[in-house]
């Protein structure tokens, strides 16, 4: 009984934090108005759909600094590159699930 509890209280704590990424809470920073949570916890899963938790953080760390997402965008090192397709791809899976 003690096993299942554990395994309850367990699951619903991951399930609290798992929308609750660096995503989330850029989106909840950015000065766009009222940002509802709901929107942004469904951004923060297409971000954990289509990025890994360092892509992750380093996308949180272009919300609001629009110069160096366009530094990174006309970049021409592979890395970049690289994490600007993944990015890209996070911004299109966002706007079809999140509208």
């Amino acid at each position: 009984m003690k096993k299942i509890t554990l395994a309850i209280v367990l699951g619903a704590s991951l399930a609290a934090c798992a929308g609750s990424g660096p995503i989330k809470r850029a989106c909840l920073d950015t000065d766009r108005g009222s940002v509802r949570s709901s929107t942004c916890s469904c951004i923060q899963r297409a971000a954990d759909a289509t990025l890994n938790g360092s892509e992750q953080r380093r996308a949180a760390s272009l919300f609001g600094d629009p110069e160096r997402a366009q530094a990174v965008r006309l970049s021409r090192t592979s890395a970049d590159n690289a994490f600007w397709k993944r990015y890209s791809r996070f911004g299109e899976t966002a706007q079809a699930q999140c509208r």
